[in-house]
C-alpha cells in the first residue's frame, strides 16, 4: 500500500457502563485491545497517530460510570491488517515477521538433522 494520502479514516466505537472504580484504566487498555481486535477483523489498521478518545462520567443515581471509547482506522485490506501494527501519517508499521513459514533462508524443523 504504497499510498495513504486522503485515504478515509473509520471510528470504531464502544460504550458502556462500569460498575468499579477501581477498574476504569485496566478496562480502558482492555476495551481498546478489543476495538483494535475487531478493527484487524475488518481489514483496518489502527492509526497511532489519532488517540483513541476515552470519556467517562459519573451517573449517581446508580453509583455506576458511563463511559463512550472511539478508536481509528484505515483500510488497508484483510490480509495486510494481520501483520500491520498501525499507520502513523503516511507510514505503515508493519510486524517483522509477516509470515508464519519460514523464510527461504531458513531450514523448516522438520528438514533439519
Amino acid at each position: 500500500m504504497a499510498n495513504l494520502h486522503h485515504r478515509p479514516i473509520k471510528q470504531f466505537k464502544l460504550d458502556g457502563t462500569i460498575h468499579d472504580e477501581s477498574a476504569i484504566a485496566r478496562l480502558r487498555l482492555e476495551y481498546i485491545r478489543l476495538l483494535t481486535a475487531e478493527m484487524r477483523l475488518s481489514g483496518y489498521a489502527l492509526r497511532l497517530d489519532i488517540d483513541p478518545d476515552f470519556t467517562i462520567e459519573y451517573v449517581e443515581s446508580t453509583e455506576t460510570f458511563r463511559f463512550k471509547l472511539s478508536v481509528y482506522g484505515t483500510y488497508v485490506g484483510r490480509r495486510k491488517s494481520e501483520w500491520t501494527i498501525g499507520i502513523d501519517g503516511t507510514q505503515v508499521l508493519t510486524a517483522k515477521n509477516k509470515s508464519k513459514e519460514p523464510s527461504l533462508g531458513q531450514e523448516s524443523p522438520s528438514n533439519q538433522k
